[in-house]
Parts: C-alpha cells; structure tokens; sequence
C-alpha cells in the first residue's frame, strides 16, 4: 500500500510541477475519462432502478394511456413519474451532502 501511495504522491508532485497550461491538459486528459465513466454508471444504475420501481418511460407510457380514459370520466389523472435527469441531480446531491458529512 506503501507503493501505491508513493506513486500517487509522486504523480502529485509532477503535476503541480507542471506550469498552467500542461497542467490543465493532464487534468482534462485524465478527468474527462472518470466522469464519463461515473456519468455512465449513474444512467445505468437509474435506469435500473428506475425500471424496478415502474417509474420508466415504458410504465409512463402504460400510464398515459388510461388517462385518456379517466379525464374523459373526470377522474384526476396520476402524476407524472420525474424524469431521469431530476433524478440524477438528487443522487448528485446526496452524494455530495454524504460525501460533506464524511468529510466533517
């Protein structure tokens, strides 16, 4: 474990060594990579549970068609699940206020 901590310190080093502009290219080089990943695994982790709580675009669909029927009874029609980004952006933000907590 020694090893790898020395290795990222020393990677550490090289890169706040480095002046501003190749700075910012390694950076973007290696960040742009993680966050696709990260962006990635969110979707499909949501889409998942998404599709296990019945709240996706198929069960939306479903649902939109017997509204028809009630608004023509006069019975309310049900809410509309939130989309995926809304989602997206509260899993966001319980990660960082956890992430926040853990840091404390």
């Amino acid at each position: 474990m020694h090893a790898i901590a020395n290795w990222w310190d020393s990677v550490e080093l090289w890169v706040a060594g480095l002046p501003f502009v190749p700075q910012f290219a390694v950076v973007l080089a290696a960040m742009v990579p993680v966050c696709l990943a990260i962006a990635y695994l969110l979707d499909r982790t949501l889409r998942v549970v998404l599709h296990v709580l019945g709240r996706d675009r198929v069960a939306a669909r479903e649902a939109a068609v017997p509204a028809r029927s009630r608004a023509a009874s006069g019975r309310k029609p049900p809410e509309m699940p939130r989309s995926r980004v809304q989602l997206a952006l509260i899993a966001l933000l319980v990660l960082v206020v956890v992430a926040w907590l853990f840091t404390r």
